[in-house]
């Protein structure tokens, strides 16, 4: 029987780097080390590489451009998850456009519209907030264009996906607060039908459910904006089962809360504990500064992208891949 031909998967799973790796040094990319590439190039000799003409074909008649959706620009952790995809396709000889869907379904729609007439090889996209018909995305992929989803992913397509630990970061937040003696602690959630709401919510809830704590549906709101935190939460503090607590879906949310504190003279954290989600600028610059889950957003883009260019260059058709990034659980001066 005829040796079946290996691939850049089969160098990169022996040698234990990325396939993307492996096909920048192939080309001898300057940014892959020296001896990294001398390590590969040995390998692919020694085993008789030979690059898969039909695919080098397809990815010389195609655009080298990737096509990347950001739901908002001034989001913290999306301005990050943009750094690492530029960093990543800077280093591969790729190029990418970028578009802003500025949180609105129809913004989507008519983007991956204009990166279908653009030709891009591949989209990178995180869901805008109203989004719950994915057809658009499905028009991509039966034209061959792959979709990495990155944070709010879509579970309708069988697609690569990049999240963040949400249901753990949201399951640490919570419980150290009740370690720390919140004892009525509300969650301020995003749209329900997005996933990473789903797992948040379910972490705020086995938390609460570890320690015996009773919730209600008056604890869960939807609120994940700062104005709306600021609307919501003078009256709550007021009232006669007010919260000692705040788990926040977002430090923009998280903002308002503290915000709300100071309004109302709620001492924080001594009377009021509260915790947000992502780690960004304005974490940092409250007074006091957040309590937040750090969600790493550069490495969320270097996965997603990394992700797409396996996509790309690997010729065999590949079952798709889910990547898991890990949180950590930031204290600062919001909580005890």
């Amino acid at each position: 029987m005829k040796k079946t031909q290996i691939t850049i998967k089969d160098i990169a799973r022996e040698l234990g780097v990325s396939p993307s790796t492996v096909s920048r040094a192939l080309k001898n990319n300057p940014d892959i080390s020296v001896e990294t590439r001398e390590l590969i190039h040995k390998y692919a000799r020694e085993h008789n590489y030979q690059p898969n003409v039909l695919a080098l074909n397809l990815r010389i008649s195609r655009s080298n451009t990737i096509g990347v959706i950001i739901p908002q620009f001034v989001h913290h952790f999306f301005s990050c998850v943009l750094s690492g995809i530029e960093e990543v396709a800077a280093q591969s000889g790729y190029n990418i456009l970028v578009a802003q869907s500025n949180e609105l379904y129809d913004n989507e729609v008519r983007i991956t519209q204009s990166f279908l007439a653009a030709r891009v090889c591949g989209v990178i996209t995180s869901l805008a907030k109203d989004t719950s018909r994915y057809d658009h995305y499905q028009k991509l992929i039966d034209n061959n264009i792959p979709i990495v989803f990155y944070d709010r992913i879509c579970t309708g397509i069988n697609t690569e996906r990049v999240v963040v630990d949400d249901y753990a970061g949201a399951f640490s937040a919570v419980e150290y607060m009740i370690q720390t003696g919140c004892k009525r602690i509300f969650f301020y959630s995003a749209a329900p039908h997005l996933e990473i709401t789903k797992n948040r919510r379910n972490g705020y809830l086995d938390a609460m459910k570890k320690y015996r704590i009773p919730v209600n549906d008056h604890m869960i709101k939807f609120c994940d904006t700062r104005e709306q935190a600021i609307a919501i939460t003078p009256d709550l503090l007021e009232s006669d089962d007010k919260p000692d607590g705040f788990f926040a879906i977002n430090d923009e949310t998280a903002s308002g809360i503290l915000y709300s504190c100071k309004l109302v003279g709620a001492k924080v954290p001594d009377e009021v504990s509260i915790c947000g989600f992502t780690d960004g600028a304005i974490a940092q610059s409250t007074d006091p500064k957040l309590t937040t889950v750090e969600q790493h957003g550069e490495e969320v883009g270097r996965s997603a992208i990394n992700l797409l260019i396996d996509k790309l260059e690997e010729s065999s058709e590949s079952r798709s891949q889910n990547r898991i990034v890990r949180t950590n659980l930031v204290v600062r001066g919001t909580t005890k």
